[in-house]
């Protein structure tokens, strides 16, 4: 499909926007009128960079309050529309965007509404040009696009036809499916744009909180679905209003951007073909990628570290009962095992997680996932416009397929069939039995705690990065989004958000510092945006796994008496159990489908990462949300504990 993207849905000035549209793949662009405005040049210069960097004008808009309107206002927008037309062929734009009317003083009259848009139609029809008709959801007469499709039908006029915009639909809850009714050819236009459900002024909604198909709650899939079904051939486009996306650099945006068009697409084009209710044009090339990895579990994370963070991580992973298993047969990496759980310590110079190191000290570089076609997953990432990633590999090592995630650190597919220590066999000089991780470990370190697997893992992003992460987990991963929460910390909301694959083999949480007050907000500043900043590790006995932890010497963050005197309160628990938590340090979360049993290590380097020790009892599928803000005040008082 031609695709095309607003103007104002990104920050910059028109030439950077059109530098970072084009960069990102476009072939064209909605030219919104503040933009030229604002422009220090002509219509024909715009014209002329726009042909330079391949990308054509195919939208000028918005066109406002002319229909319905009394005579003189009708005359008056007349000669207004003359000007704009002077402009867009300047530019070489084919087709005005005019919005239903939001003046006080339109006309309740689609009789009238049609004929003054057949006049209108007629004058740009003279210029070579067309007119699209667009319902605003808060239009004052016409809000929904069967009213706006009603006016283009009676003003019967060839350059007259439809502008679908998705929001302006589904926010008013309207039902897309009589879109495939209409005759494609008269559907002129398709914007899309995505959002959360929000309870506000649809405006506001649409003013400020618009986002790329793949970010938002709404069935766009759909609406795109039954726009296609109607036999429509023209651009797919994306009109953006969002405060965010206004700040943040236009380059990652614009990505953002073209990855959620090609998800739209390739989606669509699923759906269509498990229920083709009706036969599409064929002229319509939907975008193909290759099929959504099967992810099979997170098999290893693996921290960036110089010599001497190395050996203190060493020393550390022994008190969590981690055993050294491993050096790498050509780099400085050592290899620490638990169960399914592996460690992995990089302190090789001149390496990617040395320069990870450089930049913010001792941190997550790379995640390693086992996926069942570690190149398919690969091939569709880079399909769906992320970076791949080739490390060195020396003789004997194997070659693990990789990508940059959002926020810099990779990210590993692991082949399934290579078993559960084929990667090892192939890239470690195995120890038998393992040694004890560290030296001045506990007693019993090295013996195991009791450690499985690792449950989720938990990241700290910067507020542009949080829908980055929601549509790259989608389109890229193949991972659905789950209910989007805020937690209290003491000095603001966290906005957190879990991502999983649908057996939950593989589980991420996004966590956004609405301040720049909070713990996760001052990790940002040390370790970057990205990075992870918790890692649940999962057991089947909390209470005998934090009972060997603690003799080991690894530190819990301290949660008050007052959190297990108040949880009978909330919840129907059996007293010996409370008294139990209360003496272990754990915290409890229950849903209708099971259990939840977790306790928070306190920090590896003052702010930076820390484990979450967690037992999952039956169905329970969340995080303990309920629970964060016990464990962030806890931090927050540690913190302000005065040293001696």
């Amino acid at each position: 499909m031609h695709r095309s993207i607003a103007t104002v849905s990104l920050s910059g000035t028109l030439r950077q926007k059109l530098e970072a549209i084009a960069a990102a793949g476009f072939d064209g662009i909605e030219l919104f009128e503040a933009d030229f405005i604002n422009f220090n040049g002509t219509a024909a210069d715009l014209g002329r960079i726009a042909a330079d960097l391949g990308l054509s004008i195919d939208l000028y808009q918005p066109f406002r309050d002319f229909e319905a309107m009394p005579e003189p206002q009708f005359r008056r927008s007349l000669d207004r529309a003359e000007r704009k037309f002077d402009l867009m062929q300047a530019m070489g734009a084919p087709l005005v965007l005019c919005c239903s009317n939001t003046s006080p003083a339109t006309i309740d009259d689609p009789a009238l509404a049609a004929a003054q848009l057949h006049e209108l139609a007629e004058r740009a029809s003279r210029r070579g040009l067309r007119v699209g008709f667009e319902a605003l959801a808060w239009g004052r007469k016409t809000s929904l696009y069967g009213q706006a499709w009603d006016i283009v039908r009676r003003a019967d006029h060839p350059g007259l036809g439809l502008i679908l915009d998705s929001f302006h639909t589904l926010s008013l809850k309207d039902d897309p499916a009589g879109i495939a009714d209409i005759p494609g050819d008269k559907i002129f236009f398709l914007q899309m744009a995505d959002a959360p459900l929000l309870e506000m002024s649809v405006l506001q909604w649409a003013r400020h909180h618009r986002s790329f198909p793949g970010q938002g709650e709404l069935d766009v899939i759909d609406f795109f679905v039954q726009t296609l079904r109607a036999g429509y051939t023209g651009p797919l486009s994306l009109e953006i209003f969002n405060d965010v996306f206004r700040e943040t650099p236009n380059r990652r945006i614009a990505v953002d951007a073209m990855r959620s068009l090609l998800y739209l697409e390739s989606e669509a084009r699923t759906r269509l073909a498990a229920a083709p209710k009706r036969q599409v044009a064929r002229a319509i090339e939907l975008f193909s990628p290759p099929p959504v990895p099967k992810l099979e579990g997170i098999t290893f994370i693996e921290f960036a570290a110089d010599e001497k963070s190395a050996a203190t991580l060493g020393t550390l992973f022994g008190q969590f009962g981690f055993r050294r298993v491993g050096r790498h047969r050509s780099k400085a990496v050592s290899l620490y095992r638990q169960g399914d759980v592996h460690l992995i310590v990089n302190a090789q110079p001149d390496s990617f997680a040395r320069e990870r190191f450089d930049a913010h000290g001792t941190s997550v570089c790379a995640l390693g996932i086992r996926a069942a076609d570690p190149q398919t997953a690969v091939e569709r990432a880079v399909a769906m416009r992320s970076q791949r990633y080739d490390s060195p590999v020396g003789p004997q090592e194997v070659a693990v397929p990789a990508i940059v995630a959002p926020g810099g650190n990779l990210l590993h597919f692991v082949p399934s069939s290579l078993g559960p220590n084929g990667l090892y066999e192939a890239d470690f000089i195995l120890e038998d039995d393992g040694e004890p991780a560290g030296a001045g470990a506990g007693a019993g370190a090295g013996q195991g705690a009791g450690l499985l697997a690792i449950d989720h893992v938990a990241l700290g992003l910067a507020v542009d990065q949080l829908d980055t992460w929601v549509l790259f987990s989608r389109a890229v991963l193949g991972l659905a989004p789950g209910e989007s929460l805020e937690l209290a910390d003491p000095f603001g909301l966290i906005r957190s958000r879990g991502v999983a694959n649908a057996d939950r083999s593989v589980r991420l949480v996004l966590n956004v510092s609405m301040s720049q007050r909070t713990r996760t907000a001052r990790m940002l500043n040390v370790t970057g945006g990205g990075a992870v900043h918790h890692i649940a590790l999962r057991c089947d006995d909390i209470f005998e796994t934090v009972a060997r932890l603690r003799a080991d010497g690894v530190r819990f963050v301290p949660i008050s008496p007052n959190y297990h005197d108040d949880l009978p309160t909330r919840l129907d628990i059996e007293p010996a159990l409370v008294e139990r938590m209360r003496a272990a340090g754990v915290l409890f979360d229950r849903s209708a489908a099971g259990d939840y049993l977790h306790i928070y290590t306190e920090s590896l380097e003052g702010e930076g990462t820390f484990f979450e020790i967690v037992q999952r009892i039956g169905g329970y599928d969340g995080y303990g949300s309920s629970n964060a803000p016990a464990r962030m005040a806890a931090q927050a008082q540690e913190q302000a504990q005065p040293q001696h």
